[in-house]
């Protein structure tokens, strides 16, 4: 089990990343509302100790929370309250630390004050949660540093299991059977156009998920799987889009891609946060 438990009570888990970039640039990307969204989802961040900060998940889902650290660029923290009923407050630390070779360290601490291990499961589910994330803040920091995302995030709900949802989703985006360094894209009609090479397949928890750079119809990153919470199955594409044309794309495929995700699913009734 990968929880500890220290002396005073306080329960945590630890993931760390490597990112490419300056303790300056990795924490425009790790600590402000436009750089986190580049990687995660759509955020705002009051940048202060005491300031706001909401993450939101799509389909109506917010998550509010609080900044207990604003430490520029070394260490960012805020506490969450409202995170699961019942719960007691989780505290989220990140950490920037400088290597050699132009690299950083991210380092994420998770922490909540239990009794008992009532709540370790969601811890572990935390950690195993911010892998695809921070792959895609690698692939922001190698390929796209500092330029500004245009996202969606699109979920729906799917009856069954997690295989079957996954093998619904796969052919419908040509992604059946993909492997990494393949280039795949969307067949020629009925989806909106998305065409990358596949940076990571799925591992771990997440074995029904993929990853893409994308160059068309912009540079970004793709990451589309299918997923269990909340005793529910959802089919979720998460898109990043970077540069100059990505604003009008997005303008222009929000639409086609809502459209074609309610056809293939069932609209989300109540999800809980998902990380």
């Amino acid at each position: 089990m990968s929880v500890k438990t220290g002396e005073s009570g306080c329960r945590s888990v630890e993931v760390a990343v490597e990112v490419p970039g300056t303790p300056e640039q990795v924490w425009q990307a790790i600590a402000t509302g436009p750089g986190i969204t580049c990687w995660f989802v759509p955020t705002e961040v009051e940048e202060r100790e005491g300031g706001a900060i909401t993450f939101h998940f799509g389909a109506g889902v917010d998550a509010p929370g609080t900044v207990t650290a604003w430490e520029p660029p070394s260490r960012f923290a805020y506490e969450e309250r409202d995170w699961s009923p019942n719960a007691p407050p989780l505290a989220t630390e990140l950490f920037v630390e400088a290597r050699s070779g132009g690299i950083c360290v991210v380092r994420m601490v998770h922490s909540l004050f239990a009794s008992s291990d009532e709540w370790d499961d969601q811890l572990e589910g935390f950690e195993a949660g911010w892998g695809p994330y921070f792959h895609v803040l690698r692939l922001y920091s190698t390929h796209f540093p500092g330029q500004r995302c245009s996202g969606l995030r699109l979920m729906g709900e799917a009856p069954g299991s997690e295989p079957e949802a996954w093998n619904a989703l796969a052919p419908a985006l040509g992604l059946t059977g993909a492997a990494k360094g393949e280039r795949r894209s969307t067949p020629a009609s009925g989806v909106p156009p998305l065409a990358g090479v596949v940076e990571r397949t799925g591992e771990g928890k997440h074995v029904h998920e993929l990853i893409l750079r994308l160059d068309e119809p912009a540079p970004g990153v793709a990451v589309i799987g299918a997923y269990t919470w909340g005793g529910k199955v959802h089919p979720v594409i998460s898109l990043y889009l970077y540069g100059d044309r990505a604003e009008a794309v997005f303008a222009s495929d929000e639409p086609l891609w809502q459209e074609w995700m309610t056809k293939q699913f069932s609209p989300v009734g109540e999800p809980s946060a998902v990380v």
